[in-house]
């Protein structure tokens, strides 16, 4: 585990697009896993230029998304759908055939996961960004899920759903479910970047860091991977 030390936010996505970048270029048809979020809203802005300041094909990039809320249509504003396409789909030329977002108002729960499971396992991921809430859950993954977990349909906490109420116009609004890439899924990349940003998620990368691996701390299990590399500005990381 590699942990990268930044200053400010600017540095940190300019950091974090470097890595993904070189993962496009490095495959001749790559596959990485996205997040959604505040914290790589900076990342996607600099890799979007890397993109289309290069000669990188992107017909051959291949994309998977960590997460959707379930009952939101892809076109409502706080889908990660629509979020997705507003912070980067819309921006580059990935083909729409390559772009794999789980469906929040799918019919059948359990075929949209076993579907989506089934197509990250063919495609693989090359890389896959993260963030990491303060109780340490990823994704959507909350304290207390497996880690042979897979793709899977939550119960998001009070807590979660408090932190994403910013969003919304009214808490009431909020969706209490959501899908999501499960701990065992997220280890199958090769490569995982996390972002840490912000002195509310020092917390969550002291426990991270500490080496101790345990379900109730969800992002533990990075411990576990062979090629994770932390990106943490001064606020995370403190004294």
């Amino acid at each position: 585990m590699k942990l990268v030390k930044v200053s400010n936010y600017e540095e940190m996505s300019k950091k974090a697009s470097d890595i993904l970048f070189d993962v496009i270029k490095e495959n001749e048809k790559p596959v990485i896993g996205l997040a959604t979020g505040s914290t790589p809203e900076g990342t996607y802005m600099e890799l979007i230029k890397k993109l289309n300041g290069s000669d990188v094909d992107q017909n051959n990039i291949t994309t998977f998304n960590l997460d959707e809320y379930v009952g939101l249509d892809k076109d409502h504003e706080q889908s990660y759908s629509y979020y997705m396409h507003e912070n980067f789909f819309n921006h580059v030329s990935i083909p729409k055939e390559n772009i794999h977002l789980l469906n929040g108002k799918a019919e059948n729960a359990e075929t949209e996961v076993e579907a989506y499971e089934q197509a990250i396992d063919e495609a693989g991921l090359d890389v896959q960004l993260l963030g990491i809430g303060r109780n340490g859950h990823i994704a959507f993954n909350e304290p207390g899920t497996s880690f042979d977990s897979l793709t899977h349909v939550v119960d998001l906490t009070p807590e979660t759903v408090e932190d994403n109420s910013r969003f919304f116009d009214n808490l009431g609004d909020v969706p209490s479910k959501a899908f999501t890439m499960g701990l065992n899924s997220i280890m199958k990349a090769k490569k995982i970047v996390i972002l840490i940003y912000g002195e509310n998620k020092k917390e969550a990368l002291n426990a991270l860091l500490s080496g101790e691996v345990t379900e109730n701390n969800p992002a533990s299990i990075l411990n576990n991977h062979e090629d994770v590399t932390i990106i943490a500005d001064t606020a995370a990381i403190g004294e």
